[in-house]
């Protein structure tokens, strides 16, 4: 990940494992500093000294993302620490997947109102240049007899992505979206699904044209470039990470 970070401050909000912690190395390995939070406090502290090793300051706070207290709490904390913010990267998820209650409240707390408490909290502490990437997923873009609440929530994450780039350009602040297809990574929901539901891993996987799953760098490389001044011009913008998933083999 050869972007450049140095003297740049960054916040990962659910950066603990998966593309969230590939997305903090990749800002830290560019010279970032770099806080997380996430609610496991094992991969968290784990994390926080990979990026801690890379040679930059790191932070990391227990939060849970769906209690809008916490998030108001860390936010100004992770800025005392970082001594500033320049990056805000949002990209906790509830996984909401039943069509009842329970789905709906796990992915509109975490996937969507994690996306504006947290950003409401961040704005303040930025200035012009800054940029806020939402991390939404090719569901939003597709119907689903599986996960009704995963895919609308993160239509409105992209929705909401526009409109804050709108709202925020008068500040200079650049505001863009990434989906992922299906990655897979060690102790991720596509690695558990391989023996837990094979039909539907193999299924996705023949869907890749590729015919293998994406990896979290691939998708924090996109993160990077969109928070990073070669994007300086790009704002607005849902960009898919999928290689090829939602067109088909």
């Amino acid at each position: 990940m050869a972007q450049e970070f140095s003297g740049k401050r960054v916040i990962v909000m659910g950066g603990s494992r998966g593309i969230g912690r590939s997305i903090a190395l990749g800002f830290a390995a560019g010279g970032a500093a770099v806080s997380i939070c996430a609610r496991g406090a094992g991969p968290l502290e784990a994390a926080r000294r990979e990026i801690e090793a890379l040679g930059v300051a790191a932070h990391a706070a227990s939060v849970d993302l769906a209690d809008a207290d916490a998030i108001a709490a860390y936010v100004p904390e992770a800025v005392k620490a970082l001594g500033g913010l320049d990056v805000l990267v949002n990209n906790a998820s509830g996984f909401g997947q039943t069509d009842d209650e329970q789905g709906w409240a796990a992915s509109f707390d975490i996937d969507m109102m994690a996306i504006v408490r947290g950003s409401h909290a961040a704005i303040p502490h930025m200035k012009p240049g800054s940029s806020i990437v939402n991390i939404s997923s090719i569901s939003a873009l597709r119907a689903s007899s599986r996960a009704a609440p995963y895919g609308a929530i993160k239509a409105a994450v992209m929705h909401y992505t526009a409109s804050q780039a709108k709202m925020l350009s008068r500040q200079g602040i650049r505001v863009n979206c990434v989906a992922p297809g299906s990655i897979e990574f060690p102790g991720g929901s596509w690695e558990d699904r391989k023996t837990s539901n094979p039909a539907l891993y193999q299924a996705t996987l023949a869907s890749i044209p590729f015919g293998r799953m994406g990896r979290p760098e691939e998708v924090a490389e996109v993160v990077l470039f969109l928070a990073s001044d070669k994007a300086s011009w790009v704002t607005a913008q849902s960009i898919v990470v999928d290689g090829g998933q939602l067109v088909g083999p």
